[in-house]
C-alpha cells in the first residue's frame, strides 16, 4: 500500500470513529480529497485506493487535470472549492460537477446560463463567512436564505447546501460555535429545499469536531497528500 492509500485509510478511520462517537451513520459523511497543487500521479493513487471526489482551488490547474483524467476515470467528481471570478465562470460551468463557493447571484446566473445542456445541472453550495473575517469570501449568514431563494429556480443549477471555512483558531468553543451556527442555517435551508443535503465543513485539523456538529462532507488535503507543493 502506498503512502497516499495509507493516509486515505487513516482519514477514513478518523471519520468512522467521529461518526460512531456522534451516533451518526457513517454513510451520511463523505470525504472530499483536496488535490490542489498535487500532481496527477498522486490523484491517480488516491483513485486507486477508492477515492472518487476531488477538490480544487485554482480553475486553470483543475481543468488541466480534469481534461487528462475524466475520460480515463469517468466516475471522478470534481468540486471547485476556491474563489470563482466572473471571467472563469464558463470554464467552470463546462468542466466541474460541483461549485462550493457561490456567494452572489451574478455568479450563479452566469453558471446556470453557461452550463452545457448535455450535462446535468451543476451542483452548488453557498459559501458562508461564518467567522465574519474580512479576509474570507462568503455571505454573511443572514444573507444565505435570500440568495438561496433567488437562485433555486435557475435551470442549470442544483442547490445542494452550504460550505464554510471557519476561523483558524485554537479556541475550541469558538470553532464549535461557528460549526453549530452553520448547521442551524443548513437545517433551515433543508426544510425549504428538498435537494439540500450537503454541509461542507471540516478539514484535516478539525474534521472530528465538524462531524460531531453535523458535517456531511469534510475537505481533507494535507492529511492525505501531505503539505502543499
Amino acid at each position: 500500500m502506498n503512502n497516499i492509500a495509507q493516509h486515505l485509510q487513516l482519514v477514513q478511520d478518523r471519520i468512522a470513529k467521529a461518526a460512531s462517537e456522534s451516533s451518526r451513520p457513517l454513510g451520511d459523511i463523505h470525504l472530499l480529497a483536496v488535490s490542489k497543487t498535487k500532481p496527477i500521479a498522486d490523484i491517480e493513487q488516491a483513485y486507486a485506493a477508492g477515492q472518487r471526489q476531488f477538490g480544487e482551488n485554482y480553475v486553470q490547474e483543475a481543468i488541466e487535470k480534469i481534461q487528462q483524467l475524466t475520460h480515463k476515470y469517468p466516475d471522478m467528481r470534481w468540486h471547485l472549492i476556491g474563489p470563482l471570478q466572473s471571467n472563469k465562470s464558463r470554464q467552470v460551468a463546462e468542466h466541474f460537477d460541483w461549485v462550493q463557493t457561490v456567494d452572489r447571484l451574478k455568479i450563479a446566473q452566469r453558471l446556470s446560463e453557461q452550463r452545457p445542456s448535455h450535462l446535468p445541472p451543476l451542483n452548488i453550495c453557498l459559501q458562508v463567512n461564518v467567522s465574519g473575517e474580512s479576509s474570507k469570501s462568503g455571505l454573511i449568514p443572514a444573507e444565505a436564505l435570500a440568495l438561496a431563494a433567488s437562485l433555486a429556480d435557475l435551470p442549470g443549477l442544483r442547490l445542494r447546501g452550504l460550505m464554510a471555512i471557519p476561523e483558524h483558531t485554537d479556541d475550541v468553543a469558538r470553532l464549535e460555535s461557528q460549526f453549530l451556527e452553520l448547521k442551524q442555517l443548513f437545517d433551515r435551508m433543508a426544510e425549504i429545499y428538498p435537494d439540500v443535503d450537503t454541509l461542507s465543513m471540516g478539514m484535516s485539523e478539525d474534521l472530528e469536531m465538524a462531524v460531531a456538529c453535523g458535517s456531511t462532507l469534510v475537505r481533507v488535503g494535507t492529511a492525505i497528500f501531505g503539505t502543499r507543493n
